[in-house]
């Protein structure tokens, strides 16, 4: 089960803690791709695209630049995808026979941004679904450990998918019944959260259903992360009933429909 790259291997003790615990931190695995997907992440910010959706907080202090979709028209993200090791290391930690590209994803918080990311899970804001499912957050500047993603340990086992909320409080869906989320850092002693410091190189790897969140950038330098998003066997289309993120407005499948297109090439399977 072992995937090696230069100095750096995953062993079958990453893959149960993934499996376990819904997250887990990998280390060095981006090392030699760090420069093209800084220049993707330039060259992006410099021509965003429609689904652009950066935030300006009300207090006045730096933005958050966010992107989604955009492997297919910026090089160093294509390339990334089909040619570094992430598809590969999506299927082993996913227990899959195929690892297929759902959608890529670009967060800059620039240095002093007071914007929280609130607690969520990813699976009810897309549209898709698959037993196996895994999403890569690969920061681009080191990221220190109250700065970095948080992921609530096993949160991935929950069966329960939660309402699912805009950046402002709002509800993604209209009449959307399912539970809230619970205040998790009101009751952070019932539960146990996983942080890490990381580098450049580094990623952490988690379960679309992990719930996970992240704190304002209170460091001295911008925190661009890319995040990679994958689905394992028999992923299918959901429609959820509103415009999702992404929102994929053009797509015509239908629920139930097996995910297909071009969007969503599979990238690796087993052999």
């Amino acid at each position: 089960m072992d995937i090696s790259t230069p100095n750096v291997t995953l062993d079958d003790s990453m893959i149960e803690t993934f499996q376990r615990e819904g997250a887990v931190v990998l280390r060095g695995f981006f090392n030699d791709w760090m420069e093209p997907l800084r220049e993707g992440v330039d060259a992006l910010i410099k021509s965003p695209s429609p689904l652009e959706r950066s935030y300006q907080p009300s207090d006045g202090s730096a933005p958050f630049f966010q992107d989604l979709c955009n492997w297919q028209r910026i090089e160093p993200f294509s390339h990334f995808v089909m040619e570094s090791p992430i598809a590969e290391l999506a299927c082993k930690l996913m227990g899959s026979r195929q690892a297929q590209f759902f959608h890529d994803h670009v967060l800059v918080k620039e240095p002093g941004s007071s914007q929280v990311t609130p607690w969520h899970q990813d699976q009810p804001y897309y549209c898709v679904e698959s037993a196996q499912c895994i999403s890569f957050w690969i920061p681009l500047d080191p990221v220190a450990c109250d700065t970095s993603l948080k992921c609530l340990a096993g949160s991935n086992h929950w069966n329960k998918l939660h309402r699912p909320k805009r950046f402002d409080g709002s509800d993604l869906y209209q009449g959307d019944t399912r539970e809230e989320l619970p205040d998790i850092d009101a009751e952070s002693s019932k539960h146990r959260i996983l942080q890490w410091a990381l580098e450049p190189g580094d990623a952490v790897a988690f379960d679309f259903r992990t719930v996970h969140g992240a704190s304002a950038n209170t460091s001295t330098h911008r925190r661009r992360v890319f995040s990679a998003r994958w689905v394992g066997d028999n992923a299918r289309f959901v429609d959820r009933g509103g415009k999702g993120s992404p929102p994929f407005a053009h797509l015509t499948l239908q629920d139930g429909d097996a995910l297909a297109g071009p969007e969503f090439p599979i990238i690796y399977r087993q052999t």
